[in-house]
């Protein structure tokens, strides 16, 4: 028999003389990959490191620095834990339980309401488990032969009934007296997984249906050093001290009215405030960029979302239509289709090409009620949206626009770490194929023309067209989807969207969907986190505190703070009877820039003394140079950290 050829990831081949597994191929390139090592991919499939290897292959070994190392790590986690609860609670049934960005999750029934001591308990346990270091072992069954080992449990033969004998295969994991339905890979075995701490426990609907019962679901995280979930607990702690729904209702910037609708914003004076200069700030900057603004109803007939595909396809997010003399009429849950409308309103030559018009359009989509979270998870929100139209030939340059206009927005917000993807086209599509490839060319060119690194996300494209997505990186290095740039072959051609060529002849627009921030509200929210609520001073609400030491001196803190007023300063004089020790202690907890002290030496001088946010005193200052360093720090968008 010929030895078997095993084809590193550097190119260089290692023969062995009868099958082996893919640890043992670790083991003979070195001990420390094999101890290192979580799962393999052999030629291109990712397996279980016990996986023998019957003839010459290709092989790539991930760790926990990867992110195939990682999923398989949590998603071995997320079945020990399964194994716990089974143990525990014998009657538990379960449903699904993946790894997730950030660890794990199951959903289980059990005839027990979960508390936290009950958390602790299940962590005992998995502690246990892990300590009797049993193996991972894959089994491969046939559609009957899994819906008779799962006879008992309801979830799991629904998951079964749903695959495809033909092409499905259907495989189950064993460790211990546990099995679970699983397509893996797992770890060797449960001794692998270290540290690990359970986080939290709610419900959640089989399948994520409302009409379906509810479930149990916990979280939880794990990691091979101790260090590593001691930080990530860490920063959980802070991020709970950042998050905006609690930072919102302490600095008193919006609120959600339960009682008149759950999951629609109200922007209270001081978030009216910050946003008025986010959308100043964008208004501003889409001028500059050679962008139209536009305004469109809140409001069209059906034949509109009919025509754009979306009663069809995304009818599930729409609301109710509403009767108008006699017609239906729909609130939108998008904007483009009133741009096309537009667009067609008058014939277009390709000398009016390129049209880029953006528009703040507040737009509503049904979300459930279990997926709301404060500003991120919303039903009513405003789109940073914009659209452009333009020819094949035109197309190129506009995207590498697009792509420098977002990085100025992004770091002129203090985001400097970014990252970018592609997304090819899915196995349902529309559009030739050779428009797809010109788009997917042209986005990985503009990518390329900034030398910026992206990945590639084959067939994460829409049906409608290839995009770039682009995530940021917060203070706490969490990662946020924000950015998309996206091609659409779907609505011109819906909408017969045509321009008049030089050729004379007609021919279909190219046309972009481009949203930069997102939306507002949830754009608030990832600001409100990044800066733990301390904003630069461009978007504090208040910028400034006058505090008079006492009331001897109100009347020259009013002119400091009316001198403030008239450069458009952000200042306000507070006048209560507090003492001054307790204001500005206060002005700290509401994370306000600067304070500005005035007493008797201050009055005489016509001086001002200035406290800053976190760092104390900073000095006495004549007004005017005071007003010329604020503006400056101002214009220049700096942030004290």
């Amino acid at each position: 028999m010929a030895n078997i050829k095993i084809t590193l990831l550097n190119g260089s081949i290692k023969e062995f003389e009868k099958p082996v597994s893919a640890f043992e191929v670790a083991e003979s390139i070195s001990p420390r990959l094999a101890s290192a090592a979580l799962v393999a991919e052999i030629d291109g499939v990712e397996r279980d490191l016990n996986y023998i290897i019957e003839k010459d292959a290709s092989i790539k070994f991930f760790t926990f620095d990867d992110p195939e190392g990682k999923h398989t790590y949590w998603h071995s986690s997320s079945h020990l834990m399964a194994h716990a609860i089974k143990e525990l609670y014998p009657e538990a049934k379960f449903g699904v339980g993946p790894a997730i960005e950030n660890g794990f999750y199951y959903d289980f029934d059990i005839n027990t309401k979960l508390t936290d001591e009950d958390l602790e308990k299940i962590e005992k346990k998995m502690k246990e488990i892990t300590e009797r270091d049993t193996s991972f072992n894959r089994k491969v069954l046939s559609k009957s032969e899994a819906l008779e080992f799962f006879e008992n449990d309801q979830y799991k033969i629904e998951l079964i009934s749903d695959f495809d004998e033909q092409k499905d295969i259907i495989s189950i994991y064993g460790e211990g007296d546990f099995t679970d339905l699983c397509t893996g890979p797992h770890l060797p075995s449960t001794g692998k997984i270290k540290y690990f701490k359970l986080l939290s426990v709610s419900g959640s609907y089989w399948r994520g249906d409302e009409k379906n019962k509810q479930l149990q679901r916990i979280y939880g995280i794990s990691f091979p050093k101790k260090k590593m979930l001691d930080d990530y607990l860490e920063l959980l702690e802070e991020a709970k001290k950042r998050d905006h729904r609690k930072l919102g209702k302490q600095l008193d910037l919006f609120s959600v009215q339960e009682e008149s609708g759950p999951g629609l914003i109200y922007w209270h004076p001081k978030g009216a405030r910050i946003r008025n200069e986010i959308e100043d700030f964008w208004r501003k900057a889409h001028y500059e960029n050679g962008y139209e603004l536009l305004y469109s109803p809140h409001i069209g007939k059906s034949w509109l979302w009919k025509t754009s595909g979306h009663l069809e396809n995304y009818n599930d997010n729409m609301y109710s239509p509403m009767d108008i003399d006699e017609q239906e009429y729909f609130i939108k849950p998008m904007n483009c289709p009133f741009h096309i409308m537009i667009y067609k309103d008058s014939l277009k030559s390709y000398r009016d090409l390129p049209l880029r018009w953006a528009e703040l359009g507040t737009v509503y989509r049904y979300e459930k009620s279990g997926v709301l979270h404060g500003l991120l998870r919303v039903r009513g929100f405003t789109q940073d949206d914009a659209h452009i139209f333009c020819t094949e030939d035109q197309i190129e340059s506009e995207i590498i626009e697009v792509i420098k206009f977002s990085l100025y927005m992004w770091k002129s917000f203090g985001f400097e770490d970014l990252k970018f993807y592609v997304s090819t086209k899915p196995e349902k599509a529309v559009g030739e194929d050779r428009l797809w490839e010109t788009a997917v060319h042209v986005l990985k060119k503009a990518l390329e023309v900034q030398n910026l690194v992206y990945e590639m996300d084959e067939g994460g494209g829409a049906f409608y067209g290839p995009k770039i997505d682009i995530k940021i990186k917060d203070a706490l290095n969490r990662e946020w989807q924000m950015s998309t740039i996206q091609f659409d072959f779907n609505l011109p051609e819906r909408f017969g969207m045509t321009y008049v060529g030089e050729d004379g002849k007609e021919h279909r627009p190219f046309m972009v969907h481009r949203a930069l921030l997102g939306s507002l509200e949830r754009f608030m929210g990832v600001l409100i986190e990044h800066y733990g609520g301390y904003f630069p001073l461009w978007l504090a609400p208040q910028q400034i505190s006058v505090i008079p030491v006492s009331q001897n001196f109100y009347e020259y803190a009013e002119k400091v703070t009316t001198e403030l007023k008239k450069h458009g300063i952000r200042a306000e004089l507070d006048k209560r009877s507090e003492k001054v020790g307790y204001k500005i202690r206060e002005a700290e907890t509401n994370k306000i820039p600067y304070m500005i002290i005035v007493g008797e030496k201050e009055m005489n001088s016509g001086s001002i003394s200035v406290r800053q946010h976190k760092k104390g005193d900073i000095g006495s200052f004549e007004i005017q140079d005071f007003i010329a360093k604020i503006k400056d720090e101002i214009n220049g968008k700096i942030y004290h950290n």
